[in-house]
């Protein structure tokens, strides 16, 4: 009689492993990371991350403006009011930029790719962390921290406000330690707004790289909206090709970071020459070497400015600050025909401090009374009225009682 076993080979059972065909192996993704970009999965203590590195020779150049390192000028260090000079040495400087899950921040983002670009000997040098699933997250802020070890500046687009908490964020969740908190931040972009909020319409990195910098990027390029959905979709589908443009994107900024920091280092350390082409660049350096403290040279370039053909509204701006500047210095004589002209332009304020002048330091209440009046004439808007009116008033009622009117 059968036994049980030869009763299951009868029906095609086949018990145990030793007649069994080898299984198939499991065929490799044609579109994974490491087909498609040519990184290298760096080791850390928390297991690989993935990685692209890339280098641009001492000669490179973004637009017209070489990425090379050179040191910032000190200017840039007292307007940032930071503890220690920045970008003095080439070796202790970084460039960060992220690309995250979301634009918005908090807990429930996280980057899942860091660029970074240092100077070398030879050139700039990006690299590119970029974790191929989420539980990668470890490993990626691990070597971070390794490749950010000296670094005594952080050069960052927003960094302050989105890159760096950001990332900080994820340190923390990980408990692990940040290397964010000892470099000097310098971000780039309130430094842009300072500088060119009156002649561009936009102050975005890309905008700038093209309008500063003159540099065109490749249709490889893909919208920063458009980058956490290609990173979600690369999860769900494993195809890493359309991760070209978001590689490209990241490594681009970087690159235009550098650029822009060597153009704005060109317009601190020599403001006076030629290289100051625009006139409202001269007023944006004016105002900000008088916020730093630099008042001489504001000075100096706000009446550079007044000489350069500036937009009327510009032009009146740079009056009111020069003419504020002589004041607190004193120096009223050389405030007085800057007043002049902006009252005869109809600025109230100009009138105001005329009549300030003449009824508290000369003397003579009449012409206090005249621009007084001028002021008053001019009130013809519901705010001018509101800002000005009372004031006004005040003075006309108390210079007619010291007049015998």
């Amino acid at each position: 009689m059968p036994n049980l076993s030869d009763r299951l080979k009868a029906l095609g059972v086949r018990l145990g492993a030793r007649d069994l065909p080898p299984p198939r192996p499991k065929a490799e993704n044609p579109y994974a990371v490491t087909r498609i970009l040519p990184g290298k999965f760096l080791p850390t203590d928390y297991g690989p991350v993935f990685a692209v590195e890339k280098w641009f020779g001492a000669d490179y150049r973004h637009g017209h403006q070489p990425a090379a390192f050179r040191p910032a000028p000190p200017l840039l260090s007292t307007w940032l009011d930071a503890s220690r000079p920045a970008c003095t040495a080439a070796e202790t400087v970084a460039y960060l930029d992220t690309e995250t899950t979301g634009l918005s921040g908090g807990t429930g983002t996280y980057a899942f790719m860091v660029g970074v670009a240092f100077y070398r000997e030879t050139g700039l040098q990006t690299v590119q962390l970029f974790m191929t699933s989420p539980d990668e997250e470890p490993a990626l802020l691990a070597a971070l921290s390794s490749l950010l070890q000296g670094t005594d500046t952080l050069v960052t687009f927003n960094g302050k406000e989105f890159d760096v908490p950001l990332l900080q964020t994820r340190y923390r969740l990980n408990r692990m330690e940040s290397p964010l908190d000892s470099p000097v931040q310098l971000d780039l972009l309130p430094l842009a707004r300072r500088l060119w909020r009156d002649r561009l319409p936009e102050r975005s990195l890309g905008y700038l790289e093209q309008a500063i910098l003159g540099a065109t990027r490749t249709e490889e390029d893909v919208p920063g909206r458009l980058i956490p959905y290609l990173y979600f979709s690369y999860l769900r589908s494993g195809d890493a090709r359309p991760l070209r443009g978001v590689f490209y994107h990241n490594r681009m900024d970087l690159l235009a970071m550098a650029g822009l920091l060597n153009h704005v280092a060109d317009l601190l350390e020599s403001p006076l020459d030629g290289r100051v082409a625009h006139p409202l660049d001269r007023l944006a350096l004016a105002r900000l070497c008088e916020s730093a403290g630099r008042v001489a040279l504001a000075e100096q370039l706000y009446r550079l400015s007044l000489e350069a053909g500036l937009p009327e509204e510009s032009y009146q701006d740079a009056l009111a600050r020069l003419s504020a500047l002589l004041k607190r210095q004193g120096r009223l004589a050389q405030a007085i025909p800057l007043w002049e002209e902006a009252a005869q332009a109809g600025q109230i304020y100009a009138c105001v401090e005329l009549a300030k002048y003449y009824e508290h330091t000369a003397r003579d209440l009449t012409q206090a009374l005249r621009w007084t009046e001028a002021g008053l004439s001019l009130l013809t808007t519901p705010s001018r009225r509101a800002r000005w009116h009372a004031e006004l008033r005040h003075r006309q009622k108390r210079l007619h009682r010291r007049l015998g009117r």
